[in-house]
Formats: C-alpha cells, sequence, structure tokens
C-alpha cells in the first residue's frame, strides 16, 4: 500500500473513533529511508488531532486511545507514529506548519 492511502486510512480510523475538531497527519516516512521499518514497507507518520475524547485525559491516555484506533494498521501499515493529542480547549499553536487540516 502506498503511504497516501495509509494517510486517508489513519484519517479515517481516527475520524470514525473520535470526531475530531481537528486532524493533521503528516507522511514522515522519505525521513526514514534505508531504516529497517522503511525497508520492511511501513511508514511513519506524525499526527495531530483534538477531540472532545481527549478532555481530563493525560498524555499517556490520549496516546493509548490514539494506539487503539490504530491497531488495525500496525505494525504492517504503520512503523512509528509521534502523537500530538489535544481537547479542543487546548491548542497546537505552532507545531503544524504547512500541513492541511482535516
Amino acid at each position: 500500500m502506498n503511504n497516501s492511502l495509509r494517510v486517508e486510512r489513519i484519517k479515517s480510523l481516527l475520524i470514525g473513533e473520535f470526531k475530531p475538531t481537528q486532524l493533521v497527519v503528516r507522511d514522515d516516512s522519505a525521513l526514514h529511508e534505508g531504516h529497517a521499518g522503511a525497508r520492511g514497507g511501513a511508514g511513519h507518520f506524525t499526527i495531530w488531532i483534538s477531540s472532545e475524547r481527549f478532555t481530563g485525559l493525560r498524555s499517556l491516555q490520549r496516546h493509548r486511545l490514539v494506539y487503539s484506533a490504530l491497531a488495525p494498521l500496525m505494525p504492517e501499515e504503520i512503523h512509528a507514529l509521534s502523537i500530538n493529542a489535544a481537547s479542543p480547549q487546548e491548542s497546537f499553536v505552532g507545531s503544524i506548519t504547512n500541513q492541511e487540516e482535516t
């Protein structure tokens, strides 16, 4: 599967699970060419997601929820994942650059 299809699958799973107010998924795979995970075909991604589901949760709890939602894609489709999860009351000011929001 190519990484643009992976990005769409990631978005679909996250939208279905969290109904985010903000979602950006960036494919960072090109930055990791030659890395063991890249050789196996799985991708490297960064996610920015804002959802009411994260309100009142600690960072670790938020990450566990995201990993759980994306479990069907791991480890065959996703090798590495950087997660930035927030409630709508929080912000990602300055941390999302050159990305389109969904």
